[in-house]
Formats: structure tokens, C-alpha cells, sequence
């Protein structure tokens, strides 16, 4: 299961890292490249993200790269193939993000069996509250896919908990208010916010929102768990193509 996975790892690291990919674009052919550099450069785990229309939780940089992969004629299907053939080819784990939209429209068991077909070990799903998920949470269980869940500032203590009992794998702490891409304040409210989730779960703790650079890893050692970097490098595939994700990559070590 993907908490025994990242606990081994951190028996050895003491921060992990995870990559967030937009599958698509600039094309599925690039989606692979880029991949693969960033294994090659040492990322730990992976989300992958199939486009959809009107990704709520996505900035402006996130939200355009949605647009032009649908524009190129991205689908679902292709999604699913090109996450089978990552995560038959390289040795760490892959994990699908989207909008419940997209589960629903695919059919929830139909989405779960899939993905454990292709070889995924979870799913973020950013706008489905646990509340409403009991026909995923059951279908990822029966799958032994691991349902990722959310934390986020404005989380009392109370619903953290709540939130914990019912998330796999490990929980995802969005760093501030507000979507993907803005600047995050790195700062001591930071420091006693992460303070807060470690005291809810016992399952390891991503950080992401705003981790930039290397200074940011070095910020979150010994208090979260793994770093998520998302918006910075699909900026950097916009501006540099995708041949400075690597050594970008490799840089935040």
C-alpha cells in the first residue's frame, strides 16, 4: 500500500518529493518525456493530472495547461493509457488527480477498476468532501487504491480528524487559502499550521501550494513529510520547454 511505500522512503530520506503533471500537455508524447526526466532526477511519487474543464482548485498557469491539453484533444482514455504505461515503466508510484466530475461521468467502480488495471495507487480529488464519498471511498478500498484527502488552514482540529479516519496513503495540506500557483508566506504560522495536521494523523503529510525552490524544501524538513511541487515546473515548461524540468528538478535537492 502506498503509506508503507512512503514510510520505507522516509526511514531514509527525510523529505520526499512528489511532481504534479498536467497529462496532455504540451502533448501525451511530452507528458511521457517529461515523466521520465523527472524519475531520472529523483522525484519520489507522482500525481497526474487529467484535464478537466474547470479545475476549481488550479491557478491561471495549471488551469491554461487544462485547456490547451483538451484543446489538443485529450481524453480520459488517453489519460488512463498513458498512466498505465508510466507506471509499468517506472519504479515509483503514480497517483491520478482530477474533479469528481470526471469520476462520475466515467463511472465510479468502472474509474477504480481502471485505475488499479493501469497500475495507479490513488486519486486526489480535490472537490469531493468525504461526506459525499461513499460510493468512492468503498470502491477505492476494494481496489486497495489509496483516496487522498485534503487539509487546509481554515480545518478545525475536529474535522481533521475526521478527514484522517477516513484518507489512505497520506494527506495532502494545502499551504494557504486561495488556487494553485500564488506565493506561499514560509513563516512560523506555517510551521504551527503543519504542527496542527501532524497532531490530527498519523499518515505522512504533503505539503504543496507555493514550493517554489530549494529553500522552500529546506523550510519543511521536519515538518512535513513530502513536498509538492505542481505549478513551478509547468511555469517552467511555458517558459523553457521541457528539458530544464530535470536539472530544475534535481536542484531542489
Amino acid at each position: 500500500m502506498l503509506e508503507a511505500y512512503l514510510k520505507e522512503k522516509l526511514e531514509k530520506k527525510d523529505l520526499l518529493l512528489m511532481t504534479h503533471i498536467v497529462l496532455g500537455y504540451p502533448s501525451f508524447d511530452d507528458s511521457l518525456r517529461i515523466i521520465e526526466s523527472m524519475v531520472e532526477a529523483g522525484v519520489d511519487l507522482m500525481e497526474l493530472q487529467i484535464p478537466f474543464s474547470e479545475p476549481i482548485a488550479d491557478g491561471p498557469v495549471i488551469l491554461k495547461a487544462n485547456q490547451k491539453a483538451l484543446s489538443a484533444g485529450a481524453t480520459v482514455q488517453k489519460c488512463f493509457d498513458l498512466a498505465k504505461e508510466a507506471a509499468g515503466t517506472f519504479p515509483i508510484p503514480f497517483l491520478f488527480m482530477s474533479y469528481y466530475n470526471i469520476l462520475y461521468q466515467y463511472g465510479i467502480n468502472a474509474f477504480a477498476e481502471a485505475a488499479a488495471e493501469s497500475g495507479l495507487r490513488g486519486a486526489i480529488v480535490p472537490d469531493l468532501p468525504p461526506e459525499e464519498g461513499k460510493d468512492y471511498l468503498i470502491a477505492m478500498d476494494r481496489n486497495e487504491l489509496s483516496p487522498i484527502f485534503i487539509f487546509s488552514p481554515n480545518t478545525p482540529v475536529e474535522r481533521m480528524t475526521y478527514i484522517a479516519s477516513v484518507g489512505r496513503g497520506f494527506i495532502y495540506c494545502v499551504a494557504r487559502k486561495g488556487v494553485t500557483g500564488a506565493g506561499t508566506d514560509f513563516s512560523n504560522q506555517l510551521s504551527e499550521y503543519l504542527g496542527l495536521c501532524r497532531q490530527a494523523t498519523d499518515l505522512p503529510l504533503a505539503l504543496g501550494f507555493g514550493v517554489k525552490e530549494k529553500k522552500d524544501m529546506e523550510f519543511l524538513k521536519g515538518k512535513a513529510d513530502i513536498a509538492v511541487i505542481g505549478t513551478q515546473t509547468v511555469r517552467l515548461i511555458d517558459t523553457e520547454g521541457i528539458e530544464a524540468v530535470g536539472p530544475f528538478i534535481r536542484n531542489l535537492r
